[in-house]
């Protein structure tokens, strides 16, 4: 991609609040990238006013400069509400993959022997999500039934995006379907998992079941690893890793589509945690997931690696020296936080040309 426009969905409450907070760091004064940032008004409330219009044409743009930054947005649960406008984006963009990445926070003790990063791969769409659900018969003979269906085009973007993403990192790809059990419907993305191993023969490849996969992780060695997965499977792995890792604030949340040649088509990136109502307005919710997530979309703009990583060692060199809010047992508010990022990513920018 060498788009530098960046799509911006504003979202609710304390998800805006954060936003604001990692655009500060994006800013080309701080960064010295010629971004360019366009905003879409994501906010419940227009939502409902445009009647998801908005999530729509956030979702075209997406499409146009293939970059995107979300907040956190309300997903009202009613019946005949706007819903979830994560559904819709993924719909429009076919977004395929979500890439969750748990990894070390300073001073903030993890589980399981956990040390080098572990990325989940979770397949965006289909599986039990969506599913027809019915059911048949009453009393004690009352049956409920559910349909579920993948695609092989689903299974083969998750499991190449793995193999690239780990031979990137230089990590292994682990884990897997339940494909014993489920030889046509998960054995489908166990089959496009051993395809895209041939075709990465330098990645080491130690397939599990899903099962195996969660008792192994809390066995872990300190391996790095990436981990393709179904879209159910994903989203129970991803929380559990994360919160093996202390907390999900060290971890950023991006939705990937894909071109013919499974290279990254659009990149949308958030943070993984909600809306946080009760920190609203308080300056005290943590900025470090949606910082990470401005970082890594960067990954995917012409000159913006070394930039993602000036800022992403920032917001963890800050944690280290004890620059932390309060749910890492710190005292800094919301805005003390960014101020210190931002100092270090300007020094960083600053010296590195000198190094070479």
């Amino acid at each position: 991609m060498d788009s530098k426009t960046i799509i911006v969905m504003d979202g609710d409450q304390t998800g805006q609040e954060l936003l604001v907070e990692a655009l500060r760091v994006l800013s080309p004064d701080v960064t010295g990238l010629d971004l360019t940032f366009k905003h879409y008004d994501l906010t419940l409330e227009n939502r409902r006013a445009t009647k998801n219009e908005v999530v729509r044409e956030a979702a075209h743009a997406m499409l146009e400069t293939g970059l995107g930054l979300k907040a956190a947005t309300i997903t009202p649960e009613a019946d005949g509400e706007v819903g979830s406008p994560n559904a819709i984006l993924r719909d429009l963009v076919d977004g395929t993959a979500i890439v969750r990445t748990g990894r070390r926070i300073p001073g903030v003790r993890p589980i399981g022997g956990v040390h080098a990063p572990i990325a989940v791969i979770r397949m965006a769409v289909g599986d039990a999500y969506g599913a027809k659900e019915w059911r048949e018969g009453s009393g004690m003979d009352e049956v409920a039934y559910r349909t579920e269906s993948i695609t092989r085009g689903h299974c083969r973007g998750v499991a190449e995006y793995a193999f690239r993403h780990a031979e990137r990192l230089g990590v292994k790809v682990f884990g897997g379907p339940k494909y014993t059990v489920s030889p046509v419907y998960e054995g489908m993305l166990k089959e496009e998992m051993d395809a895209a191993a041939k075709r990465h023969p330098m990645v080491r490849y130690e397939p599990q079941l899903i099962d195996a996969t969660y008792a192994l992780l809390l066995t872990n060695t300190g391996d790095g690893m990436v981990i393709p997965a179904l879209n159910r499977d994903g989203d129970c792995l991803s929380d559990m890793i994360l919160q093996m890792f202390g907390s999900i604030a060290g971890a950023e949340s991006l939705l990937i589509a894909f071109d013919e040649d499974w290279s990254t088509r659009v990149a949308m990136a958030e943070a993984p945690h909600g809306t946080a109502p009760s920190l609203f307005g308080k300056n005290v919710a943590n900025p470090m997931a949606m910082i990470l997530a401005g970082a890594a979309l960067l990954n995917y703009v012409e000159g913006g690696k070394l930039v993602s990583r000036a800022i992403s060692e920032g917001v963890f060199e800050c944690v280290y020296e004890g620059i932390r809010t309060a749910d890492l047992q710190g005292h800094s508010t919301t805005t003390e936080f960014t101020d210190e990022v931002i100092k270090r990513v300007r020094t960083k920018l600053a010296v590195w040309p000198t190094l070479n």
